[in-house]
């Protein structure tokens, strides 16, 4: 009987829990396990819910969770030893426990499969019936039971009609779905043609989202066989989350095997089976979350059914999961939800829901695939194929998505060139305009200098941002995402990683943010962890200005072969450093995932346009938030205190210089006279700024970065750019546009950084190409802004694995910037 039929005062044994994998995991967790005591004490007075006493506890379950726990009462062990009457007066919990554990060892499972799979043949072997067996579909048109002993465990198997899915579009679907929502089986068959891998596993897409117990057979493995076809079903098995076993049901080879796989799992002892989540992408994985936190708030829906599953169902308009919404108390707000997100998801994507989820699962099925099988010699391709056997070649795979990356970060600098100087003349035309017409205060200064030279020094590299994102969204939305994630995947597992940890990497290309926060689709602790603390290395989009005002100043003739040697230093430090960790920190064995590979898809231009323009707008709003008042921070430390030891020295020469006379101006020469005064201006204001509050800040930590070449200023820049890598920039441009010096006052940044010398009496230049290249490292490397620091802690779950970023990365951009020092200095 069924725990919520029992009787007040009367005890009864568990024999097992019902249900869905959550509602398996929550309810044992509150003591409801197999061959334990439980009595029924109290209900409520509308009968639920039912409170019954467990290990000493008293708990509340409601009669839609109790329903779902199969249990052995005294009266039903009593008839079990109907013709042994001392047994009648002696039932106690010694019996009750034994009479449980017996009634625990029948397993209810049911076969399921595409249509012409074998499963009726694979059934009449395992139970010795003689069940109709055709070569062509529908031949099983009802359930066919049979019941057989294996191991001391009596297994009850119904064999279900073929259905190619678990859709509710025709009747055989809707019975195969019902039925297992209904009935709640132990454990599912899910019988595979082998010779037809990639159809037959759109069906167990829809199982692991059902969150079932699993097991599958792989049928027609000596077809798969004959065809010379490699598959490493082990492997398989690990990623999907589902033991396998091959069988060749008409000869009746690998049954035994099967089935007791099936009693490993029913039992809890198998170590492959584990709930994964196949990912849709991230469009369609924000809508199923919207509308599953909705369905989830409905405990009497989500113990029979995954809340994620009917989220799917319902985005794909199965009318079947909208009718189960109905009973929901939130019925109106789900389906709200639904309908918008399924509007909204068709106009960017430009294609039906259904038809989205549906490319996503064969995307899934690839990229299990192309891992773990391969084709024999006569396997013809599809155009899909096609494609992937130039992009994904083992030989030219890697040299292609090399020219790809290689073609982005040239083009970022030489496309994106045009409309930076555009920008960059309109800033200069801007802040001469407002230099002119202002009259001289403190005001003019910070409108200048601080506003107007601090933010605009960021703005002009917004075209080489949208360029950027332009190249990451093309990728994404052609597929090639996935399939340079298949790439590199070998070199991934080198490093102690797995391909599907490069998705994260590249995605930190645009911001490490969102990059930290994709990882949570890696399964391993260990290597979601691992991945994080690399992710930093990964140049996001903020340090792409830096790197633009750096190499267009000092390596104007390849600047985009600089940049893209900077991105590929920071994937190779990243690489190294994943060795080391997973050599020291984690060492924990891999567990096997699934490399999506969804088909090539032709890239909208609205879809392209949305993600840039969503860029742009993030980017503007930094410059009008927190990079426009760090730029004021920034000058107004940067211009108090006014005066120092020597400023009434100097404004008495000053003064002294404009009383000459016109006629001695003229004997000496205007333009003497004017570089004169300028010059003079330039070591007031030099004095000045190095004496300011910013100043003395500057020369405080100046020692400890003189050894990487850098003097205060590019040390106050670094401390700056902890808050965002952005400001940087603006700092390099409030604190060298602060020098007005005669021959480049209204120059650009990138003039001044490559004119700029040591110390107002040198010559040197202060970024000289190998501080420039120690800077750039150091840039590359070093603590990551506040806001990853945030991520990583929200995704770690503690400040532990922040805080070490903080320090480890930080760390490591100091030695590796003094190296870069050390070397330059011996051969160059």
């Amino acid at each position: 009987m069924i725990l919520s039929e029992l009787n007040i005062n009367d005890k009864a044994v568990i024999v097992k829990i019902k249900g869905r994998g959550a509602f398996r995991k929550r309810i044992t967790e509150m003591g409801f396990v197999k061959g334990k005591i439980v009595k029924a004490i109290k209900r409520a007075p509308l009968n639920d819910p039912i409170i019954y006493q467990i290990m000493g506890y008293e708990v509340s379950l409601r009669k839609s969770e109790s329903s779902l726990i199969e249990v052995i009462t005294e009266n039903e062990a009593l008839n079990d030893n109907i013709d042994n009457k001392e047994a009648k007066n002696l039932v106690n919990e010694e019996i009750l426990i034994k009479k449980a554990s017996e009634k625990g060892k029948t397993i209810n499972v049911v076969l399921i499969g595409n249509p012409n799979c074998g499963k009726t043949t694979l059934f009449n072997h395992a139970s010795n019936s003689h069940e109709h067996v055709g070569n062509y579909s529908g031949v099983t048109i009802d359930a066919k039971s049979a019941t057989f002993n294996q191991k001391g465990y009596t297994i009850n198997v119904v064999d279900l009609p073929g259905t190619y899915s678990l859709s509710a579009y025709s009747p055989e679907e809707l019975y195969v779905r019902n039925y297992i929502f209904n009935e709640l089986p132990d454990v599912i068959i899910n019988v595979i043609d082998s010779s037809n891998l990639e159809r037959n596993l759109y069906l167990t897409t829809q199982l692991i989202d059902m969150d079932v117990k699993v097991v599958i057979a792989l049928n027609m493995y000596d077809e798969l066989e004959k065809k010379g076809d490699k598959f490493d079903f082990e492997k398989f098995g690990a990623m999907v989350g589902f033991p396998i076993a091959p069988t060749v049901s008409s000869r009746g080879r690998g049954i035994i095997n099967l089935f007791n796989k099936i009693i490993e799992l029913y039992e809890d002892n198998s170590t492959i089976y584990r709930h994964i989540h196949i990912n849709y992408g991230i469009n369609i994985e924000e809508k199923i979350k919207i509308i599953q936190d909705k369905i989830k708030l409905n405990k009497s829906i989500t113990d029979k059914f995954s809340s994620r599953f009917l989220s799917i169902k319902l985005l794909e308009k199965d009318k079947n999961a909208i009718n189960l919404i109905e009973q929901c108390a939130n019925k109106e707000e789900i389906l709200v939800n639904v309908k918008k997100s399924i509007d909204l998801l068709e106009s960017n994507l430009k294609e039906d829901s259904e038809t989205l989820i549906t490319d996503a699962k064969y995307g899934f099925i690839a990229g299990a695939l192309k891992e773990t099988f391969k084709d024999g010699p006569d396997k013809t391709v599809n155009k899909s194929k096609i494609i992937d056997t130039f992009f994904t070649h083992k030989v030219f795979g890697f040299p292609i998505f090399i020219i790809i990356m290689w073609i982005m970060f040239q083009a970022t600098f030489s496309l994106g060139k045009y409309p930076m100087n555009w920008i960059d003349n309109l800033v200069q035309f801007v802040a001469t305009t407002v230099n002119n017409n202002l009259s001289n205060s403190s005001f003019k200064d910070l409108f200048v200098d601080g506003i107007i030279h601090g933010v605009g020094g960021v703005i002009v590299f917004l075209p080489n941002i949208l360029i950027l994102f332009f190249f990451i969204s093309l990728m994404e939305d052609t597929g090639y995402l996935a399939r340079a994630a298949f790439i590199v995947d070998k070199i991934m597992h080198k490093i102690g990683l797995h391909g599907k940890s490069f998705i994260p990497l590249i995605m930190g290309f645009g911001c490490n943010v969102p990059a930290i926060m994709s990882t949570r689709t890696i399964e391993s602790r260990n290597d979601r962890i691992l991945t994080i603390l690399i992710n930093p290395f990964m140049s996001c989009s903020a340090r792409l200005p830096v790197y633009i005002l750096i190499i267009g100043a000092i390596f104007p003739s390849h600047p985009g072969n600089v940049l893209f040697l900077i991105y590929i230093t920071g994937i190779l430090i990243a690489a190294l450093m994943a060795i080391i960790f997973k050599k020291t920190i984690f060492k924990a064995k891999d567990i096997p995932f699934v490399m999506e590979l969804p088909p090539y898809r032709m890239p909208t231009m609205k879809n392209i346009t949305k993600h840039m323009w969503s860029k742009a707008t993030q980017y503007l709003k930094k410059m009008s938030g927190v990079i426009l008042i760090a730029s004021i921070i920034i000058w107004t430390l940067g211009y108090f205190p006014r005066e120092t030891n020597n400023t009434k020295i100097y404004n008495i020469e000053k003064q002294n210089l404009k009383l000459i006379s016109s006629k001695q101006i003229q004997k000496d020469s205007i333009k003497i006279y004017n570089q004169k005064i300028n010059n003079l201006e330039n070591i007031i204001n030099y004095e000045q700024l190095e004496n300011s509050y910013i100043g003395k800040i500057g020369k405080f930590i100046e020692p400890i970065m003189r050894p990487l070449g850098f003097d205060w200023r590019m040390s106050i820049s670094l401390l700056a750019g902890v808050s965002s890598k952005e400001i940087v920039v603006s700092t390099l441009g409030v604190l060298f546009q602060a020098e007005k010096e005669s021959d480049i006052a209204n120059k650009t940044l990138i003039y001044k950084i490559r004119e700029t010398t040591i110390n107002k009496n040198s010559n040197i230049k202060l970024f000289n190409p190998i501080t420039a290249i120690s800077y750039l490292i150091f840039i590359l490397i070093y603590f990551p802004c506040v806001a990853v620091i945030a991520a990583i802690k929200k995704e770690t779950g503690n400040w532990k694995w922040a805080i070490f970023t903080i320090f480890y990365s930080t760390a490591l951009a100091w030695f590796l910037a003094f190296f870069v020092q050390i070397i330059g200095k011996i051969f160059f």
